[in-house]
């Protein structure tokens, strides 16, 4: 179905309660996603009278389409006259007030379906379908034109909510690795190379995924934690099941510059670092506090610097619904992320509060205060 169709259709139970009489006498509106019309309620007599035919109009012979979906042709006598109707460039307050609840509860359809399928990790075909055809929705009626140029809004903590790929694609690092290849091929088996990644590290618990984003800056901050002990029964002869409750954890952050795009639509992203912050892995947590890091951008200028056939990568990537609440965005493929804002905070998580002991502490901790009850 179109996508100016489905629009339509969606928000035809919104307009039906005072538009009913526009809506059946001009079909053609919904079928074409033509906005509808400010319509004078206190002048209605007026508006719903027909304007006077010409005398070309009067011609029996004359066949028009009638602008129905399946565009069949009438007679004129047939066809029924067009309204006199008002047709700003901006919408009524009434128009907006509707296309607001309208978007109200897609954005609720479309959260229930985020919470209730890990963010999108384990949704169905169906259900990322459905997803899809509530975002398609939603962009067509973003509130903010050029929204990357709109810093006092873009700017802020943004959770991700929902993605119709893998989370981590969220990451400027992953899109600068998309951004590499240069043929439909080569991007292919990008995507399955980071399906695999995902399913290797499949015993991997995805905590948050954020975005802060600041008036040229981008960081990424996705927290991971994994079991550090492996399951005892493969080890020894005890027949417990599980492994023991000790974990490693961390968050995988990537910072890119951000520049907006010409049209105010996206950022041009420039990759610059990748690290591990919040390790709670002794003796690496140290390294990685001292500047352990990866230089992702300097790599990039000195393959530049060397190979001829090699620029630094520079992905697009595009907002295509903005509120104060809410952003949609879409890398260089079109794959979707839904972001909630959680604060106008633009300083990137600090992770130093974390104690390196893999958990060992909070475990012992825990055990004492349900099973032994021992305090000094």
């Amino acid at each position: 179905m179109h996508r100016d169709n489905r629009l339509s259709l969606a928000l035809l139970p919104l307009f039906a309660y005072n538009v009913q009489g526009f809506l059946m006498n001009n079909p053609a509106s919904i079928a074409n996603g033509v906005r509808m019309p400010t319509i004078r309620f206190a002048e209605a007599e007026d508006y719903f009278a027909p304007p006077e035919a010409s005398e070309d109009d009067k011609s029996p012979e004359r066949i028009v389409t009638n602008g129905d979906i399946e565009g069949a042709p009438i007679k004129a006598e047939e066809a029924e006259a067009p309204y006199d109707v008002e047709t700003d460039d901006e919408p009524s307050p009434a128009e907006k007030f509707m296309l607001s609840m309208s978007s109200d509860k897609t954005i609720m359809k479309l959260l229930q379906m985020g919470s209730s399928t890990g963010r999108g990790e384990f949704a169905t075909v169906a259900q990322k379908d459905q997803a899809m055809e509530w975002i398609e929705a939603l962009e067509m009626v973003n509130p903010t034109p050029e929204p990357s140029k709109k810093t006092e809004m873009m700017n802020g903590r943004w959770e991700l909510l929902y993605s119709s790929t893998q989370l981590f694609r969220s990451s400027p690092f992953f899109m600068a690795g998309r951004a590499v290849c240069s043929t439909p091929e080569q991007a292919k088996q990008y995507d399955w190379f980071c399906d695999m990644h995902r399913a290797a590290l499949a015993v991997s618990t995805i905590g948050q995924v954020r975005q802060v984003v600041s008036d040229t800056r981008l960081v990424s901050e996705f927290e991971v934690k994994v079991g550090a002990v492996p399951f005892l029964s493969d080890f020894t002869p005890f027949s417990y099941s599980g492994g023991l409750p000790v974990t490693v954890e961390g968050a995988i952050v990537s910072s890119a510059d951000i520049t907006p795009t010409y049209d105010g639509e996206g950022w041009e992203l420039l990759m610059d670092t990748v690290e591990i912050k919040g390790s709670n892995i002794p003796g690496l947590r140290r390294l990685l506090d001292e500047g352990l890091k990866l230089e992702s951008r300097d790599l990039g200028s000195f393959l530049e610097d060397n190979l001829a056939e090699y620029d630094n990568p520079r992905p697009v990537f595009r907002t295509t619904y903005l509120s104060e609440t809410l952003r949609i965005s879409r890398d260089q493929d079109g794959k979707v992320f839904v972001y909630g804002k959680l604060s106008d905070e633009t300083e990137p998580s600090d992770y130093s509060t974390v104690e390196a002991d893999l958990g060992l502490l909070k475990l012992l901790g825990g055990f004492n205060d349900a099973v032994t009850k021992f305090y000094i």
